[in-house]
């Protein structure tokens, strides 16, 4: 039996909003806890992650179909290309971004779950329970929905974003960023969200110019083809080479961690060579 895209949306936007009600009432005990990569987990990881083995259960059933699951290694990480190629759908999951932030109760966590289609970006929604604030991509266009699932909700279509740089723009990194490089400009300021998810979003709808990140599949997978239709890519930083698709050539493994080895710039085509020439190396800084 072959599923349409719209019956897969529909479960992608039923399993968000469980979820995000699981999220909620979880976030006063969430019983915080680190893995063996000392990264958070919560009960909330754990729960979200059933969940979506629950609500996707009749599609993994059917050959083709594959779940990445940060919460839940399996044989996909002993896969090669060959394997990879052969399955048509991937979902991959991340049931809390931003962990450590849900985990002090702060708002900007998000839920993300994504449908890569012939290992590139399809479908993909990603929802902050908190401020009630959704995005998703049907496969053709992106939406951004404010009071999503509430009374009172708005949604609007997500164009093509091209800001030109100036004293307002805001540009999105990670505490990983100052590991190799810094920041040349004084006036064009830098962020530190803490979540991969706002951090690729918002730029999206004007909310910044873009981001910095060297991040795992399942923080990008999602927003991945949201932010593609604002006319954002991801671009290694090094010579501007645009992501297109799933090769396991872009991420670490033996095994497969699914964590990119270069850093990625999202940004606009105009924006990419502004905004690269603000970063520089921090080796080169000490060395003069």
């Amino acid at each position: 039996m072959e599923f349409s895209s719209e019956i897969y949306l529909e479960r992608l936007l039923l399993f968000a909003k469980q979820a995000g009600v699981m999220a909620l009432d979880l976030i006063d005990n969430s019983d915080p806890g680190l893995k063996k990569d000392l990264s958070v987990i919560t009960l909330a990881d754990k729960a979200i992650s059933k969940l979506a083995r629950e609500q996707l259960g009749e599609f993994l059933q059917k050959s083709g179909h594959l779940l990445i699951d940060e919460e839940v290694s399996g044989d996909v990480d002993n896969w090669d290309q060959k394997s990879l190629e052969n399955t048509p759908f991937i979902w991959v999951l991340d049931p809390i971004d931003g962990t450590r932030l849900y985990a002090n109760q702060m708002p900007l966590f998000g839920i993300s779950l994504g449908l890569l289609k012939d290992l590139r970006p399809w479908l993909g929604v990603v929802y902050y329970p908190m401020p009630k604030e959704l995005f998703y991509c049907d496969g053709h266009d992106s939406y951004f929905l404010q009071d999503a699932f509430g009374p009172q909700e708005k949604k609007v279509k997500i164009t093509r974003q091209d800001e030109e740089l100036g004293a307002k723009s805001i540009f999105f990194c990670n505490d990983t960023f100052f590991n190799k490089f810094y920041w040349k400009d004084k006036d064009f300021h830098i962020m530190i969200n803490a979540c991969a998810v706002v951090n690729l979003c918002w730029p999206a709808i004007g909310r910044g110019v873009g981001c910095f990140l060297r991040c795992h599949l399942w923080d990008f997978a999602a927003s991945w083809a949201i932010i593609r239709c604002a006319g954002l890519e991801l671009r290694r930083v090094s010579d501007g080479k645009v992501l297109e698709k799933v090769e396991l050539d872009s991420f670490d493994h033996k095994p497969i961690s699914w964590r990119l080895k270069d850093f990625y710039l999202v940004s606009s085509e105009t924006n990419f060579g502004k905004i690269s020439s603000k970063i520089g190396k921090l080796l080169d800084k000490l060395n003069h």
